[in-house]
């Protein structure tokens, strides 16, 4: 089988996040999808089908699990198929999360992909903040307390959690097992630390994200689904307006130097978001495998 790797939110190969894409899904079983992206290792890898309600489908799967949905599996999905089969006609595409709008976008210079996901929902974290504190390796004095821990999603959940300083993210040492201990109410979630400090000068966020333990990974390095619900909880908690552009720092920490365009914007209670970036071929992948 060929299976592509393209970097996602990357300005160079082997930078942003990796993932795995699988052009012609139609005949694979989800048992062969589950043993292809564990065989693969990358965080995610994406597999296009037909579909019958959108211009394509894809399926997302971890090395432990499916997804219903993933931004950097996306932008790297649509970059592939326009490179490899010269395709720039997709603008929704099929999900288990439901039907989203992404297309690509070409400039003289530039081909990146803008990916709308689903209006953001919020949920107050309840549980014990120095537990949390400790499954990340930090003090409970380490989180910021202007703003609130909450469970976010615009497609996909994760713990947003507010930390007071960039420098923090270093020493971060994530206890993977024990996240279901502290995370009570959504057991299965990720869990993702920002702060407003940035390496980046033209950057607003800067983040790391931490995976389910029953994900198969640890951290994910550059992602797109947490970096839009990001925007959401910046529009929503920390700057009282209706619409921001902002950019998303991740994967510093990993030596993934990736960045994020993240646009919110506010209609009464709904929250909508749009990501951008890049996708760079790496390398062309025959896999052999058995299910």
């Amino acid at each position: 089988m060929k299976v592509y790797q393209y970097d996602a939110f990357a300005m160079q190969a082997n930078m942003g996040n990796p993932a795995g894409i699988v052009l012609q899904a139609n005949n694979l079983s989800d048992e062969a999808m589950q043993k292809i992206a564990h065989l693969l290792g990358f965080n995610e890898t994406a597999f296009i089908l037909h579909s019958s309600v959108a211009d394509i489908k894809i399926r997302y799967f971890t090395p432990g699990h499916e997804m219903n949905l993933c931004g950097h599996g996306t932008v790297a999905s649509l970059i592939a198929l326009n490179h490899q089969s010269g395709r720039s006609d997709i603008k929704t595409i099929e999900t288990k999360a439901g039907i989203i709008e992404a297309r690509i976008n070409k400039s003289s210079t530039l081909v990146t992909v803008i990916m709308k996901q689903l209006p953001a929902k919020f949920d107050f974290f309840i549980g014990d903040e120095s537990k949390l504190a400790a499954v990340l390796g930090l003090d409970e004095n380490d989180i910021e307390k202007k703003w609130p821990i909450v469970y976010g999603s615009t497609g996909i959940w994760t713990l947003l959690v507010p930390i007071k300083k960039l420098s923090t993210f270093k020493k971060m040492s994530p206890q993977t097992k024990n996240f279901p201990q502290v995370l009570k109410q959504l057991s299965h979630c990720s869990i993702h630390p920002f702060c407003l400090e940035t390496i980046h000068q033209k950057a607003q966020m800067h983040a790391r994200h931490f995976s389910s333990p029953y994900s198969g990974t640890i951290e994910d390095p550059v992602t797109g689904t947490a970096s839009g619900v990001m925007g959401a909880y910046y529009l929503k908690y920390i700057k009282d307006t209706d619409y921001i552009s902002i950019l998303v720092e991740q994967g510093q920490e990993m030596g993934k130097d990736g960045c994020i365009a993240v646009i919110a914007n506010k209609n009464k209670d709904i929250i909508n978001v749009s990501i951008e970036g890049r996708g760079i071929f790496v390398k062309e992948i025959n896999l052999n495998y058995q299910v």
